[in-house]
């Protein structure tokens, strides 16, 4: 049960247990949504609204409303305009929801305004986020767990997005597919600040395609026209969908669920992951013909933007989908790490591992496993296991840096190397030496002394061994 605690509080659940089962188990079966026998007959466009109806009721009754508030506690998240925390959800919940759920379904309740936040991208510019409240945070959740089985089994099979049981490694395998059957050409799409530019009265359309209920449609409208408040001041917005809210990702599949339509009807090979579409061509020339079609398509149909600076007909081997890329051709294609990936991986573990940093070497090593080992279990998809073992050698050597600058005074390093199994004469002379940090960190003397093993003993986990652990399975 979603409550634990006193009897008045179990009473309280009660109130809680989101209300009516009954009616709604009757109208929602398997993911699908039947108002009643006389709907079965309908025209194939009279049952794909009929299935959508009753979204509502769904949405607050049974196990729906549990669901959705673990997810957003296991989320946490930071809070939205009224400052409440994710953990302070339940206690509301517990007093408020009898008359929270009888305004959702009578088409009273009204979002409040995002809190808008910017993110610093690792290329240089930010990403603005739209914070919504957790109480919105909530509700987004309950329709996202109605509404995705609904549209989901629409999706085409080349759209891996915010998909339950599809991935980003899916899609780059996917594409690695297209690039050996000999597909050697990539038009990399890029959508302009594409959760700020969709248009509501296109998204609402292809909404209202599927979805007969109008109430949920008008929850949903009120949330794209939900205000953002930057400074204490809230602007309206007219456009754009906010990312932060469980519901942004759904709703950018929806829309962009006509690109893949499109996309399918020409015969394209193609893997779009949200906004990040690549189409595989045999023809450099066929690739420029597709995105100039696809560019109209696009800005015409669908009233998106294209970057035509960021956007390219070119080599996979040159573009980045994902942090990684294709290389080579044929069936010796393979997956490889994008070097701009490296190089924002080895800003963050010398932000981590800088000498100055004034840490503990504990929690520098924390903070690398941390880091590290999320890495490793995304990136793994890439073939290529030299990469880790060259990484391993780098890191390993600025920890000896980090180890050799807390000792300090050259005495102290002296003794220290000496215990450590350095001959004297060695240790003395490295640490009276006139070198620099780095160049210790390389020689003998620091490699015989913090061994691979000692470092591992140390807590160092090595992204090679990771990496191995992870593609044997």
């Amino acid at each position: 049960m979603m409550f634990e605690g006193t009897k008045q509080q179990k009473t309280q659940q009660l109130a809680l247990d989101f209300g009516d089962k009954g009616e709604a188990r009757k109208r929602w079966s398997k993911g699908r949504q039947v108002t009643s026998a006389q709907d079965r007959p309908l025209k194939e466009s009279g049952r794909e609204r009929a299935l959508a109806q009753g979204l509502i009721e769904a949405m607050v009754s049974g196990k729906n409303p549990d669901k959705a508030l673990r997810a957003v506690e296991a989320n946490k998240g930071a809070p939205g305009v009224d400052g409440m925390k994710a953990q302070e959800l339940r206690p509301y919940l517990l007093k408020h929801w009898p008359k929270l759920r009888q305004r959702l379904l009578a088409g009273k309740y009204k979002p409040q305004p995002v809190r808008r936040v910017e993110i610093p991208k690792p290329d240089g510019g930010v990403r603005e986020l739209g914070i919504p409240t957790a109480l919105d945070r909530f509700i987004q959740q309950m329709m996202l767990l109605v509404m995705q089985p609904l549209y989901d089994p629409t999706f085409s099979e080349s759209s891996y997005g915010f998909r339950p049981g599809r991935s980003a490694k899916d899609a780059l395998k996917s594409a690695r597919e297209h690039v050996a059957a000999g597909y050697v050409w990539v038009v990399d799409l890029d959508l302009e600040k594409f959760f700020d530019r969709v248009n509501h009265d296109v998204l609402m359309g292809r909404l209202a395609r599927r979805m007969g209920d109008k109430q949920m449609l008008l929850l949903i409208r009120r949330y794209l026209q939900a205000g953002i408040m930057e400074g204490g001041v809230v602007m309206a917005r007219e456009k754009g969908t906010p990312q932060g809210g469980p519901l942004s990702p759904l709703l950018s599949n929806i829309l962009l669920d006509e690109l893949d339509k499109e996309l399918e009807r020409r015969g394209h090979r193609f893997c779009r992951y949200a906004d990040d579409c690549n189409i595989y061509v045999k023809t450099e020339r066929a690739g420029q013909r597709v995105m100039e079609s696809v560019t109209e398509f696009l800005e015409k149909k669908l009233r998106l933007a294209v970057n035509r600076e960021k956007s390219a007909v070119a080599k996979p081997r040159t573009r980045k989908f994902l942090g990684l890329r294709i290389v080579g051709r044929g069936v010796k294609s393979f997956i490889s790490i994008a070097p701009r990936s490296l190089r924002r991986f080895k800003d963050e573990v010398r932000r981590i591992t800088r000498r100055n940093r004034g840490v503990s070497l504990t929690r520098v090593l924390t903070d690398l496993r941390r880091y590290t080992e999320g890495w490793a279990a995304y990136f793994c998809v890439a073939r290529t296991p030299s990469v880790y073992k060259e990484l391993d050698s780098w890191i390993r050597r600025r920890l000896r840096c980090y180890i050799y600058k807390q000792w300090k005074k050259p005495r102290k390093r002296a003794k220290e190397l000496i215990k450590l199994g350095v001959g004297p004469w060695l240790a003395w002379g490295v640490a009276y030496g006139d070198h620099g940090y780095w160049k210790v960190a390389g020689c003998p003397a620091m490699s015989r002394a913090m061994t691979d093993k000692r470092l591992e003993s140390f807590g160092y986990r090595s992204l090679h061994k990771k990496y191995l652990a992870l593609t044997s399975t």
